[in-house]
């Protein structure tokens, strides 16, 4: 009797599907369109400025080779700790190298980690929470543990610690780093992964005999994507100022390197003699954080039609 019932159950649910004028199991939870997200956004001038903000950092990292004056690795013994000149705009610093030229050269590194970085932490946080939520069970039971873990320090203690036992370079950076950031992720897509299990759209496509990987990635997925978009676009500005600040401790790139937490290391020592070397490199780093901020915000906004 109870099987025959549910039958019904999933007969009804296919025909109000049906009936809705979807025919097939493509429906989706209403979403803002992409036109209204756009008229937001334009209408957020801090969000246009963090967004014009990044866009020249992306650009001036990218044409470096042709737009820095000088070899970020040349020495120029004679001119150490030059102050700011025709020939070196910035000065340079206690080994007689280009500021102006190891900024430049620095953003390539420093925001081609962050970027590879939140891309890892979303495509492997996105993942397991998605399945967390989805598959529940042991699945979601085990994952969810192992994010309990992981948030029950700070992460970029953690971080560190991985980093540290991994071992000196960049690759261990983006391994410590990525090992540990991708829990806040999961946590909040598995609870939106929940709240999108119950919804009438995809209990009808389940009806219909559509299976768990195709509701999951063509009805579950894509609505998530506002939310983890915001997300990413804040969390953006963490992961740069955590792979900067563990290479100031040595743990990352090293010597000649450019890179911009590397930078505030090798001008600690000369804080009162030439601030300079401290102030660029902190500056470029807040710059690049705030305009991370500022879009995120923005996003955000902009992807909530209650607002």
């Amino acid at each position: 009797m109870s099987g025959k019932r549910e039958d019904l159950t999933n007969v009804r649910a296919r025909d109000s599907f049906v009936a809705a004028g979807h025919g097939t199991v493509s429906a989706r939870w209403p979403a803002v369109s992409g036109r209204g997200v756009l008229r937001r956004l334009k209408r957020d001038r801090a969000a246009l400025a963090g967004l014009v903000v990044i866009m020249l950092l992306v650009a001036l990292a990218l044409a470096a080779p042709l737009v820095a004056p000088h070899d970020p690795a040349a020495q120029h013994s004679s001119e150490r700790l030059a102050s700011p000149t025709l020939t070196f705009p910035l000065g340079t610093d206690n080994l007689g190298r280009c500021l102006l030229s190891r900024l430049l050269y620095g953003a390539r590194l420093s925001l081609a980690s962050a970027g590879a970085a939140s891309l890892l932490v979303l495509v492997i946080g996105v993942g397991m929470g998605a399945l967390a939520g989805y598959a529940g069970g042991w699945v979601d039971i085990v994952i969810m543990r192992v994010v309990d873990l992981l948030l029950a320090f700070p992460l970029l203690i953690l971080a560190l610690a991985i980093t540290g036992f991994i071992g000196v370079g960049m690759g261990s950076v983006l391994v410590g780093v990525v090992s540990v950031w991708w829990a806040s992720y999961a946590r909040v897509v598995r609870g939106l992964v929940l709240s999108l299990r119950a919804r009438p759209f995809v209990e009808a496509a389940w009806a219909v005999g559509t299976g768990p990987a195709r509701i999951v990635i063509r009805h579950v997925l894509p609505n998530v994507v506002s939310p983890v978009i915001v997300l990413a676009t804040l969390e953006m500005g963490s992961l740069l100022l955590v792979i900067s600040g563990l290479n100031f401790l040595g743990l990352g790139v090293q010597p000649p390197t450019p890179e911009w937490g590397a930078m505030l290391n090798d001008g600690r020592p000369f804080l009162r003699s030439a601030p300079q070397l401290l102030i660029y490199p902190g500056l470029a780093i807040s710059l690049a954080v705030m305009a991370c901020n500022l879009l995120g915000d923005g996003l955000r906004d902009a992807l909530d039609p209650r607002l």
